[in-house]
């Protein structure tokens, strides 16, 4: 399994506005088909950063999943936050390999 993770780092006078946009953003990502689920969290971090930082993981089915999206659907879908944002956004992606998963189970 692979988690498809943009990082995004938003100046505070685009951030409302982002953050509304996102919100509509991440369905369409997952409406390509490419992906089980995403999940949008605020980076926190002490760290003398301008604007506020988010992060946002897609679950993608599998690689040849993930390189179908970079492929027929990751311009377009970059491209409507790029016109919007411009340089108000800095972004970066990376792909994150799940060799395996815990969790706590209380019952």
């Amino acid at each position: 399994m692979i988690i498809y993770n943009v990082t995004s780092n938003i100046e505070d006078s685009a951030h409302d506005e982002w953050l509304i946009w996102i919100k509509k953003h991440i369905p369409q990502v997952l409406a390509t088909g490419k992906f089980t689920e995403a999940k949008l969290t605020k980076v926190l971090t002490e760290a003398d950063i301008e604007g506020q930082t988010y992060s946002v993981q897609y679950r993608a089915h599998s690689r040849e999943a993930l390189d179908a999206y970079y492929k027929d659907d990751a311009e377009r879908l970059r491209n409507d936050g790029l016109q919007r944002f411009a340089d108000k956004v800095l972004s970066f992606r990376t792909e994150l390999e799940i060799i395996d998963e815990y969790s706590v189970n209380f019952n």
